[in-house]
């Protein structure tokens, strides 16, 4: 069977060339970056909650959440916080002159969406704050009620503490004045129908996460962010993966993922994420059925198997074909 890209997948894979207008730091490790067309044009619209593809000059692919006004038609923005003993990317964003450079963009893209619901609790953790800030700003214009808990490791180092620390239904959380937020608390006084929407590192998530679970009254929504561009495998039992342009046949055991097996052999297969919500990974499929498990496909396109993210997705049958 031959698979054929769809137009959503293709509108994934759209790209554009944007100039760094300006890099700003705003808080200890966090930088800004502006993006615009080199000729002042108008950028596809966007949403929040919605994030960018960057290529950067290395051939790093990074994404990142837009924090800007999405009423601004002609500025991206986004919040980069370096990771020192990260893989590279957020480094060579902070370390290296790109004012003026013209990057490759893809997007914008959501998968983080910011639906309609009566009451919201927004939970950021450290550089999570980008897609909740611009959460924040749309509701706070609403009529809506609303509340922020926003935690980081100190005053210093929480972006965005300017404008968002005057709204009412702010609650700020430094680590090193308050200790962590109490989650238990915010989430247990927590309405029922309210949508919580959370960003921030794994622990906080988890947290967030497991006590949601026992409010099946709230409706949960996660963003998580990757550090280090390491893999997680999803689990599930083991299967082959058969490259069809080199006919080479490879095991993908259990505690390994298939983006993990690929790259043993296709050094150059992009990827960025590694947590199934960027796309960057995305490969067709010749045969086999995948088990999905990402943010990013419809519901049509996992149906049809055309198509599938190494990163996060698996096997449900003994032997996956893929157009590598």
């Amino acid at each position: 069977m031959t698979a054929h890209l769809d137009a959503g997948v293709l509108e994934r894979r759209a790209s554009m060339q944007l100039v760094v207008l300006e890099r700003p730091r705003i808080a200890d490790g966090i930088v800004l970056l502006r993006l615009g067309h080199p000729e002042g044009l108008s950028l596809p619209p966007w949403q929040p909650g919605a994030h960018l593809e960057i290529v950067l000059p290395s051939g790093l692919i990074r994404h990142y959440s837009l924090c800007g006004d999405p009423d601004d038609p002609v500025t991206y923005i986004v919040a980069v916080l370096r990771v020192a003993d990260g893989d590279g990317g957020s480094r060579e964003i902070h370390d290296t002159d790109l004012d003026g450079l013209l990057l490759e963009v893809r997007g914008p893209r959501n998968n983080f969406a910011l639906q309609p619901a009566d009451r919201y609790l927004f939970i950021a953790g450290g550089i999570g704050i980008t897609p909740i800030s611009a959460m924040v700003r749309e509701i706070a214009g609403s009529d809506r009620p609303w509340r922020l808990v926003y935690g980081g490791r100190s005053r210093s180092s929480m972006a965005f503490l300017s404008e968002l620390g005057d709204l009412a239904p702010v609650q700020l959380v430094p680590q090193d004045e308050q200790g962590l937020p109490d989650l238990v608390a915010e989430l247990g006084a927590a309405a029922a129908g309210t949508a919580v929407y959370a960003c921030g590192p794994p622990a906080l998530l988890e947290v967030v996460t497991k006590l949601c679970a026992n409010r099946p009254d709230l409706t949960l929504r996660l963003e998580r962010f990757t550090t280090d561009g390491s893999t997680t495998p999803i689990g599930g039992g083991a299967f082959e993966v058969e490259l069809r342009r080199t006919g080479i046949v490879l095991e993908v055991p259990q505690d390994r993922s298939l983006l993990d097996v690929v790259r043993d052999v296709v050094r150059t297969q992009p990827y960025s994420c590694a947590e199934g919500i960027c796309g960057t990974c995305e490969t067709e499929v010749l045969d086999g059925i995948p088990d999905h498990h990402d943010d990013v496909l419809s519901d049509a396109e996992r149906a049809s198997n055309k198509t599938m993210m190494l990163c996060v997705s698996r096997s449900k049958s003994p032997r996956l074909v893929l157009d590598l």
